[in-house]
């Protein structure tokens, strides 16, 4: 008998390049948090700062928002790949995603982050097979599971109409 090759993995990989410029000497009250990231291929340049808490300029978008988004984003597309090879007909999806740091956390880091998708489905579909496509999505969603804070989906399901 001869032995199988091993199965061929494919690795997704992901870039980016982030760019900052500006002084530090004056201490850190006085420099600019504002830095510029790309992300190949995409041609939209990010412009960022931290938290309004840490100094950073409030209008920008700062890296704990993005962190929220990915886990929100990376949710949604999950559910709607799992839904549409169900044929369950989603008709929207809308989500309110908050995350909550506290400064007493050792280390200092997001703790949890809450998912709240409204999601409205066609006249007929299963509300319950779409609560368990939800959680199904929570289990493959890659972000969530690359995080070590607690990830959260409460979703809200409802018929169209």
């Amino acid at each position: 008998m001869t032995a199988r090759p091993p199965a061929m993995t494919h690795i997704h990989e992901y870039r980016s390049r982030l760019k900052w410029q500006g002084s530090t000497a004056q201490g850190w009250e006085h420099y600019d948090r504002t830095h510029r990231v790309e992300v190949p291929p995409a041609a939209a340049e990010l412009v960022l700062s931290s938290d309004a808490a840490f100094r950073g300029d409030p209008r920008l978008l700062n890296p704990e928002q993005l962190l929220v988004v990915a886990a929100s984003s990376c949710q949604m597309l999950a559910f709607l790949a799992i839904a549409a090879r169900s044929r369950v007909d989603v008709l929207s999806y809308e989500d309110q995603a908050e995350a909550v740091m506290p400064e007493d956390a050792e280390p200092m880091r997001i703790t949890r982050i809450e998912l709240r998708p409204r999601i409205v489905v066609a006249e007929g579909a299963d509300i319950e097979r779409v609560r368990r496509i939800a959680d199904k999505a929570h289990d493959q969603c890659y972000i969530a599971n690359t995080l070590n804070a607690e990830v959260a989906v409460e979703p809200t399901i409802e018929h169209a109409g």
